[in-house]
């Protein structure tokens, strides 16, 4: 099959492992249990393609979403660690307002993916994720990610909300294939989750979720 060259795979750590939630940062719309909604992207075609990964650096919880309450997602490309992830093949477009919306930013400009692919990792402002990182290639085609341009250290860990760690643990289900306790295990184990929540806690908001099938 052969891929078109404007494509490039989003690699998501956090809630946007689930297709439903990435759905609304494609189509638009407001997600089950978030607490605003998504403008959408100028093309909302759906992916091509979906594939688990896993990524060099490490996640942690931080600083607060105006989505879900609580801390966010935010990952540390240089944390000596390797992270779950879910890779989404989509157009530089898509992956531009997806970042766009990801930055609460109008979306509708396409990133410098020229630029981008020759420094390995381009900042766009100080947010959260104003860090466009590669990661590396898959099937031949750039695999970019969204991360904060400061180090894990710099901040102080903030427990995510039940909703966004359902969230995350549906989209580990669906992409790794996981059971409960393997994700329970895991996003308790985070920075910031772990000040506050045990797998137990965890098992259980997932159990309640049906984070093995559909939410």
């Amino acid at each position: 099959m052969t891929v078109p060259a404007d494509r490039v795979w989003y690699v998501s750590y956090g809630a946007n492992m689930a297709a439903h939630r990435f759905d609304r940062y494609l189509r638009g719309g407001r997600p089950p249990g978030g607490r605003r909604a998504n403008p959408g992207c100028r093309d909302r075609t759906p992916p091509a393609r979906r594939r688990a990964v896993w990524i060099g650096g490490g996640v942690y919880f931080a600083l607060e979403s105006p989505m879900w309450g609580g801390g966010l997602a935010v990952y540390d490309p240089d944390l000596p660690a390797v992270t779950p992830a879910r890779a989404y093949l989509v157009t530089v477009s898509q992956f531009s307002d997806v970042a766009a919306q990801e930055m609460y930013r109008e979306p509708g400009a396409d990133v410098d993916l020229g630029a981008l692919l020759a420094a390995g990792r381009l900042r766009l402002g100080p947010g959260r994720y104003d860090l466009l990182v590669v990661l590396g290639r898959l099937e031949g085609l750039p695999m970019v990610t969204l991360a904060a341009p400061w180090p894990m250290a710099s901040v102080r860990p903030v427990p995510p909300s039940a909703a966004y760690l359902r969230t995350i643990g549906v989209g580990l289900a669906e992409s790794h294939g996981w059971p409960v306790s393997r994700i329970a295990a895991h996003l308790a184990g985070l920075p910031g989750a772990r000040e506050a929540w045990t797998p137990g806690a965890v098992a259980a908001l997932l159990d309640g979720g049906r984070a093995a099938g559909t939410p």
